[in-house]
């Protein structure tokens, strides 16, 4: 039987969509805005194609802005949501993640998807298989992925997709306590068998992004059951959402922000963490309730970092 997650005190992250149009130098301004006023981390979307907008100045490689960022910031963490497991072989992946929590000191976490976007494939070349084989190469991609962390050497995997032969394993990140023996790993969506079954396997961390509460709730169940299927304490395993981040002082200032990112104040309110700020503290509070210790809150006008300070000095306070 699944046990009953605790009250959990709420962490809040920054988490941002560059491919809707951001040069390096937007992002490192909220990256080090977010470090200076103290939230947890700086993730970003691994994308290469707008879903809006005209997208410019263009898309940007995750991992090389990650590898910019380790050293131009020196305490937040640093992370994707979600490196998608089409774009990169797990070898390379694998030694790119080392080698940039080697650069930010260990301060890297690998969120890791099957990948969704088939336009994006598409418009730059990169092969999308069917549903099915996509999880299986994201299965395989953990298992070489984490092993190449975890093991001293003569890594071997006889995998379908990705076999690996005897590799050194090298080089080895900083950070080797997660559980699956590297960085943290982040793993999430929807999937009723699969997701909840690689996310009990190998994951640190597992997160819903822009999910209804309730039916949020039914998944992260499935992933408490599942790490008790494999004898995995479920209480190792931090649970997470992500919310569409938009908050005023007053309604005016609310209908601004809504406005600014191209969408509706009400249908925020019931989706995102959106609202006046007694509104958002009350949300941030149900999240906690139910057992998820970790708001990544998806700031989409990256030019307003006065919605950061807001956040910082009347929302995490109370919370």
């Amino acid at each position: 039987m699944t046990s009953t997650p605790a009250d959990a005190p709420i962490s809040l992250r920054i988490f941002t969509e560059p491919q809707q149009g951001a040069s390096y130098e937007e992002l490192l301004a909220v990256a080090r805005e977010a470090e200076r006023l103290g939230f947890d981390a700086f993730f970003r979307s691994d994308h290469y194609l707008h879903m809006s907008g005209d997208g410019m100045p263009g898309p940007s490689d995750a991992w090389t802005t990650l590898a910019g960022l380790a050293r131009d910031t020196s305490t937040i963490r640093l992370g994707t949501m979600m490196t998608s497991a089409t774009f990169r072989h797990p070898g390379p992946l694998a030694i790119t993640v080392a080698n940039v929590d080697a650069m930010s000191a260990g301060r890297v976490e690998l969120g890791i998807g099957a990948g969704w976007f088939a336009a994006e494939h598409e418009k730059y070349g990169i092969p999308f298989p069917g549903t099915g084989e996509r999880f299986d190469r994201l299965e395989e991609q953990l298992a070489v992925i984490t092993g190449l962390w975890s093991t001293d050497g003569g890594f071997s995997f006889d995998g379908e997709h990705y076999p690996v032969t005897d590799s050194p394993g090298l080089p080895k990140p900083v950070q080797r306590d997660g559980h699956a023996g590297g960085p943290p790993v982040l793993i999430g969506g929807m999937g009723k068998k699969r997701t909840p079954a690689l996310a009990a396997q190998y994951a640190d961390e597992f997160n819903l992004p822009f999910v209804p509460f309730e039916a949020g709730l039914e998944q992260h169940d499935r992933v408490r059951r599942a790490c008790e299927t494999i004898d995995r304490d479920p209480a190792t395993l931090t649970h997470s959402a992500a919310l569409v981040l938009c908050v005023g002082e007053t309604e005016a200032e609310l209908a601004r922000r809504a406005e600014a990112i191209g969408r509706e104040v009400e249908e925020l309110r019931e989706n995102g963490f959106a609202g006046l700020v007694d509104e958002v503290v009350e949300k941030a509070a149900r999240y906690a309730t139910s057992g998820q210790s970790r708001l990544y809150l998806q700031m989409l006008d990256l030019g307003d970092l006065d919605h950061l300070r807001l956040v910082a000095e009347r929302v995490v306070p109370c919370l």
